[in-house]
Formats: C-alpha cells, sequence, structure tokens
C-alpha cells in the first residue's frame, strides 16, 4: 500500500506535459519483472520516472534508463548513485527521441522495458520494432494500444499496428493495470504489451500501404486500396488471393497484407505500371 502522503508528493512531482503518471503498485511490477526474458542481455529503460521498477531492473541486468525530466534525472542520481558508480546503470537525461535519431538506440543487442506515456507509447514501439538491436519490448501503454498491436486477424482492434508488429515478431498483451495502480491515477486502463521480434521493420513503402488499407476500416479493403491504386488492379490481386470483394481490412491475415503490398507496389493509380518505373523498396532487416 502507498502511504497518503506519499500519493500526495508524487502528485505534486508528475508534471503533465511529460504524461507523467508513476507506476507504483508492487504486485504490477513483481508481474513485468517476471516477464522479461531470461537471458543476459542488458535493458534500455524509457522513462524511469521515480525509479520503482528501476530498483528492479538493476538487480537482475546492467539498465541503461531514458528520463526526459531533468528534475527526475537529479532524483535518480540520488537514489541510484551506487549503479551508477559500479556501472550496473547508466542514466541519460534528454529526450529518447533526440537519441534515436540514428538507426539504433544502443550499439548491440537489448531488451527494452517501459512505462510509457501515452501520447508517445506509438511513436516508440514503432521506432523500436524498426531498431535492429531491439531483441523485444515489454511496456506499459494504454489498453487500447496494446490492442491495437496485439488483436488477431478477424478480430476488431486489428490494424496496421497489429499487423506490422506480426510482421517482425510475436504481440501478446500480457495483462491490464487498472489506473489505481499508478499516481497520479489516469483516467483510462493501461495494458503491459509485450513484443518478441524475430526481425525488424526497415520497408516505409509497407508501412504506407498499410496506412491505405486501413484508412477507412468500416469499409471494404478494395475500397480503401482503389483511392490510391489502379482499381482492375486491386480486383485482380484480392481475386488472386481468394478475398472477397467485400472483405473489410480487420479480416485480412497478415500474410496477405504482403502478399497484396508485394503485386501492387509499383501500381499507383496506374502511373508506375504504365511508365514501367518502381520506387526502391528496403526489405525488413533479418537478424
Amino acid at each position: 500500500m502507498i502511504k497518503p502522503h506519499s500519493r500526495n508528493r508524487e502528485k505534486k512531482i508528475a508534471k503533465k506535459e511529460f504524461g507523467q503518471n508513476f507506476l507504483k503498485d508492487e504486485s504490477v511490477l513483481h508481474r513485468i519483472i517476471q516477464s522479461m526474458p531470461n537471458d543476459d542481455l542488458p535493458v534500455i529503460e524509457i522513462g524511469p520516472g521515480l525509479g520503482d521498477l528501476t530498483r528492479f531492473l538493476v538487480e537482475k541486468k546492467d539498465v541503461t534508463a531514458f528520463e526526459v525530466d531533468r528534475d527526475l534525472c537529479e532524483h535518480l542520481r540520488t537514489r541510484f548513485a551506487a549503479p551508477i558508480k559500479s556501472g550496473r546503470l547508466t542514466l541519460r537525461c534528454g529526450d529518447v527521441l533526440s537519441h534515436w535519431d540514428s538507426e539504433s538506440l544502443a550499439d548491440r543487442p537489448y531488451h527494452l522495458v517501459a512505462n510509457l506515456p501515452y501520447y508517445i507509447a506509438t511513436n516508440i514501439v514503432l521506432r523500436a520494432l524498426k531498431d535492429p538491436f531491439c531483441q523485444s519490448l515489454l511496456v506499459m501503454v494504454q489498453k487500447e494500444v496494446a490492442e491495437k498491436f496485439a488483436a488477431r486477424p478477424g478480430e476488431r482492434a486489428f490494424s496496421a499496428l497489429a499487423v506490422l508488429a506480426q510482421s517482425c515478431g510475436d504481440a501478446r498483451r500480457l495483462f491490464d493495470v487498472p489506473p489505481e495502480a499508478f499516481v497520479p491515477a489516469p483516467k483510462v486502463m493501461s495494458s503491459v504489451l509485450q513484443i518478441v521480434k524475430h526481425c525488424s521493420l526497415g520497408d516505409a513503402a509497407f508501412e504506407e500501404f498499410l496506412k491505405t488499407a486501413f484508412a477507412q476500416p468500416r469499409k471494404t479493403l478494395a475500397k480503401n486500396l482503389s483511392a490510391r491504386y489502379d482499381k482492375s488492379g486491386v480486383k485482380a490481386a484480392l481475386e488472386r488471393l481468394g478475398l472477397a470483394p467485400s472483405v473489410r481490412p480487420h479480416e485480412v491475415a497478415t500474410s496477405l497484407y504482403h502478399h497484396l503490398y508485394n503485386a501492387l507496389k509499383g501500381d499507383t493509380d496506374g502511373r508506375e505500371k504504365e511508365s514501367g518505373e518502381q520506387q526502391p523498396r528496403q526489405q525488413p532487416k533479418q537478424r
């Protein structure tokens, strides 16, 4: 249990501009630790906050923590002076996205663990899926975001994010976390999302294709794709794959989206097809 005065202090510390909600429930912290991969790879933690999860992480792994809040950085330097001195913990202050300007957030394989602010969660997950050194993600996000990444074909939540996650790994929503587990309590339910990668995303054109395919989820896939691709080409591609003209975006398996993409690329409105030109595509990186 959290003492009332402790809750009030943490509410004052939390800053809205950083979307801060500090996870304080010990049982949830332990479940996160128990869900981590059992190997010797280091961990990168994004948004350690007050360090309540960090204190468990440094007991098991070498940790590099990125914290954007300068005041919290000072708190972490004091609280974790010993592991910082020993090299068990490396603290980097500043926006993690600025460190992600290069291809990878690290120079060796790592696991990502984070309690992500809702406003930046999707962006961080996508960056990690593209990072060739990131082996897995174990992140706290808004429940709705976790559902979009972990949904299976046929489920209403199945989206472009789910296709991307399944294209490079296995995504699962492990468990939900209620608002009262945080200080201050958010207004929505949270979930712990795990993605174990087998490769990394690397084809920006495929992402654009998926945005078109899921642009209007309630419309048919053919209708969405015809907004960008030649209508007759879309119809022929769907027929070859045994997909009905009435199929909706959430009803199509991830593997079929790759087949559709390969069939339609270079056929944007028929212009590239007529000229015989195709834009170069970068293939996903295999480890």
